[in-house]
């Protein structure tokens, strides 16, 4: 902690080195300042929409669980559980690949319909040498869900599915991304041909380091002072001055400048606000890239979905519902506790179960204690 001695010399050298970025802000503003031309307002417009999100046994706090398993979970805005399953950090993930093939889950249509014969083909970082591979697979699942819903789904009416998250990712093998885009929007055209119907593919995300980057950049040069919801592309330009790292994030499908590379990217940037005001909260947006000439629909849905957001103003409430929807607390950590501690007994047998009884009451007491 500082002390009050120290404060003065602190705010100095913050003054100094404040004055020495004060370039790099006014570089940011004048690359802000020619998104302007480009702002569009929004049209309200209505449609159905359907949003998905996943949830992970990281994100519960069950205090008993020798197993470390790890619950994986995707819903959709009207609370229907899309995708369930169980796994640990020890699963033989070769046997889950062949387990989701032989079930036909979602995951295993996913694999079948890009060739895939093992996870890995998928993702390269479907290996028990990763320790994150558990979040990989709950990516993976989400995408999987993402795409059963659009390519294996009739819809009644116009409908807008909505990812919580950019549709960009740096998960997938080679042009797996791409390939699987392509097969998005193959359904997406078979739905307009045969059925008449309007099926869009978003993303959006509360946080991004390229909105970070600018949102200050784009206050000051006040392009969004429109007085009513308004959307604006954002060009690779500034995108890769900010993943710099990653080329292959900011490249959409077909690109001339990939030179035939693969990218990890499926979307078309947007940096959007659903509300009217100067101070309403901005988004960052994709949209399926073969859709970009269809911007003005798909924001005039989200916007209308956006309207009635809460908790989280001026945020789809369709997203927000998933989110709730998907959140593991109450009687479903309970549950899964439940469930969790009997598989223990069991395997332990009759003779061992008072250890794991008492264990349980200890784990539950330090909890309490710690927690409560």
């Amino acid at each position: 902690m500082f002390t009050p001695e120290q404060l003065p010399e602190l705010r100095r050298k913050i003054r100094a080195q404040a004055a020495l970025e004060a370039r790099v802000l006014d570089e940011l503003v004048k690359q802000a300042a020619g998104l302007a031309p480009h702002v569009r307002p929004i049209r309200p417009r209505t449609a159905t929409a359907v949003a998905l999100t996943a949830a992970d046994g990281g994100n519960n706090s069950v205090a008993f669980n020798p197993f470390e398993l790890q619950v994986i979970r995707v819903v959709d805005s009207l609370g229907k559980e899309l995708f369930l399953d169980v796994v640990s950090p020890a699963t033989d993930v070769d046997e889950l690949g062949r387990r989701h093939r032989g079930d036909r889950t979602v995951l295993g249509k996913l694999m079948d319909d890009l060739g895939a014969q093992r996870l890995s083909d998928l993702s390269s970082l479907m290996t028990t040498r990763n320790k994150r591979w558990v979040q990989v697979y709950r990516d993976l699942c989400e995408w999987a869900t993402l795409h059963d819903l659009v390519t294996s789904h009739e819809f009644a009416a116009d409908t807008l599915i909505v990812r919580d998250g950019l549709l960009r990712t740096t998960i997938f093998a080679g042009d797996t991304l791409v390939r699987l885009g392509g097969l998005m929007q193959q359904a997406v055209d078979r739905q307009a041909k045969d059925n008449r119907r309007r099926i869009w593919v978003a993303g959006l995300a509360k946080k991004t380091q390229v909105l970070d980057h600018y949102r200050l950049a784009m206050s000051l040069a006040g392009i969004f002072d429109q007085g009513t919801p308004c959307f604006v592309p954002v060009p690779h330009e500034l995108q890769e001055r900010v993943y710099r790292a990653h080329p292959d994030y900011v490249r959409e499908p077909g690109d001339d400048d990939s030179g035939g590379r693969a990218t990890d990217n499926i979307g078309a940037m947007y940096f959007v606000r659903f509300g009217p005001h100067a101070g309403d909260p901005i988004w960052t947006a994709d949209l399926l890239a073969w859709q970009k000439q269809d911007a003005q629909a798909v924001f005039g849905h989200l916007q209308a979905d956006a309207a009635a957001g809460f908790p989280v103003p001026f945020y789809p409430f369709s997203l927000q519902q998933a989110d709730a929807h998907s959140r593991v607390a109450d009687l479903d950590l309970d549950i899964i506790e439940d469930g969790l501690v009997d598989a223990v007994r069991e395997h332990v047998g009759d003779g061992k179960r008072h250890i794991v009884d008492a264990l349980l009451l200890a784990t539950q007491n330090v909890a309490a204690r710690r927690y409560g």
